[in-house]
């Protein structure tokens, strides 16, 4: 069994959580220990306890023990993607990459912890000096999703490790193995007893815990809406620093002089890759009169090609679904958007086992074409391979409709015109713009977030991230 991480000892949960294969139901990934309330609240102990000495340590210290962690992460990238591909769905080349990506973040921010600087600046009164420093929050609590296991823990545990904070991080339910892995991994790189403490557990039990002591200065959040708003409304009652990551309904215009090769593949690796299961899927493709009919016709056909399997299984496409209320709750979007008028033009339907006769949670993707902006299937975010098209009469019309949205996280364009690429990456309402790119898929040393419902705080990852775990001290000195 898979035991919790607290105070640097391996300890057994309240109760045991099978981890189970998306790909085939039949196989149990692990069993892994479930924190409760009481062990939520000595992981929060243990982590206060440590903070300090962490927060005073060297920047030679965090950087040696994130670089050895990043160091083993992508050296064992093979392995962990098989982990994770195996717990939550990825196809084996996307896990892979996603543990790469983990690799790089350790590695990129053990370099930040040497280059935590300040700055010292006259005073307008003669005779004072002004240091600006930046110090450690404390304690960070981290709720990290289940579809991004390992990318998302790490974007979060490294930041906050080299800025000097201790972490107590509750991982999803659906996908504990690859934060697992990665406490592990740190455990043995040398990280102080209590630094990192890992509580794999409910929710409504062990997230509320964080959210609720006092003890913990700072709450990072990825995964819904409402749970991000609950989380921001239990913060600022303890005026707790607070970081929000949520949904996205992200748009992809394509105009008439798109190149349309590359506007279909940018639209089917946003829609479709990952089995639409990331926040910066663009399940909204925004397309001009001229290409409509030519875009449509070209999507479904390459649509036939995708193969849907075994995640782990050379020549998969699309892996299954995480979970049998995921897969629900997509087939239920397919039936609002037929309900709705919308025509389906490829896909929508469930298969219940893959290649090998194996049950799992798979479905194929699904188009839609001929929706317009006030239905459901274009309003609100349905986290899985869905996809509508919304007909724009011109540039102006998409641009409208793109920005049509409760959510701001990502955005893109597929335009030949250099004109439109860059009034779209000015006035397009998102964190993140892509021109000729899928809307999904970041670089880690640069900042990721949105805006309005999609995103709250500073942003995560690259330099900006110090913003987050830190906070500002400003000292006066009289000569």
């Amino acid at each position: 069994m898979f035991k919790n991480l607290i105070g640097g000892e391996w300890v057994e949960g309240a109760r045991v959580s099978r981890n189970i294969n998306p790909s085939d139901t039949r196989d149990v990934v692990g069993e892994f220990a479930q924190a409760d309330a009481a062990q939520a609240t000595q992981a929060i102990a243990a982590a206060t306890q440590a903070q300090s000495a962490w927060g005073l340590s060297t920047p030679q210290q965090r950087f040696d023990i994130l670089d050895a962690a990043g160091a083993e992460i992508l050296a064992r990238k093979a392995e962990l993607g098989d982990l994770l591909a195996r717990e939550e769905g990825k196809t084996l080349p996307e896990a892979i990459g996603e543990v790469v990506r983990a690799g790089n973040i350790f590695k990129f921010f053990a370099g930040e912890a040497l280059r935590i600087g300040g700055e010292v600046v006259p005073s307008v009164r003669p005779g004072v000096g002004v240091e600006v420093t930046r110090e450690p929050m404390g304690v960070v609590g981290l709720i990290t999703p289940w579809n991004f296991p390992i990318a998302i823990p790490a974007w979060k545990i490294a930041p906050a490790l080299a800025c000097g904070n201790a972490v107590v991080i509750k991982p999803a339910d659906l996908v504990p193995g690859s934060a697992w892995a990665i406490a592990d991994i740190l455990h043995r790189a040398g990280l102080p007893a209590g630094v990192l403490n890992l509580v794999m557990g409910r929710g409504s039990e062990v997230g509320q815990v964080l959210l609720n002591d006092k003890r913990v200065n700072a709450i990072s959040f990825t995964g819904s809406v409402a749970t991000g708003q609950r989380i921001a409304q239990a913060c600022i009652a303890r005026m707790a620093k607070f970081q929000l990551e949520m949904g996205g309904k992200n748009p992809m215009v394509v105009l008439d002089d798109a190149d349309l090769d590359v506007a279909v593949s940018a639209a089917l690796n946003s829609g479709f890759f990952s089995t639409g299961q990331r926040c910066t899927a663009s399940s909204r493709l925004i397309v001009t009169e001229g290409i409509h009919d030519r875009f449509i016709a070209a999507m479904a056909e390459k649509m036939k090609a995708l193969k849907v399997d075994d995640a782990r299984k050379k020549g998969t496409d699309i892996g299954p679904v995480v979970d049998d209320k995921q897969l629900a709750q997509n087939l239920e979007y397919v039936a609002i958007a037929k309900a709705e008028g919308a025509r389906l033009v490829a896909g929508g339907e469930a298969i219940d086992s893959n290649s090998d006769g194996a049950p799992g949670y798979y479905m194929r993707p699904a188009l839609f074409a001929e929706t317009t902006a006030p239905m459901r299937i274009n309003r609100e975010e349905v986290f899985g391979p869905v996809v509508s098209v919304i007909r724009a009469k011109n540039y102006e019309e998409a641009l409208a409709l793109a920005n049509d949205t409760e959510f701001g996280l990502s955005a893109g364009i597929a335009t030949t015109s250099l004109k439109y690429a860059t009034h779209f990456k000015r006035h397009v309402q998102a964190g993140m713009v892509m021109v000729n790119l899928p809307t999904a898929g970041v670089d880690y040393h640069v900042p990721f977030g949105g805006r309005k419902g999609s995103s709250y705080g500073p942003r995560e990852q690259g330099r900006y991230a110090a913003e987050f775990y830190t906070t500002v001290k400003t000292a006066y000195t009289a000569a």
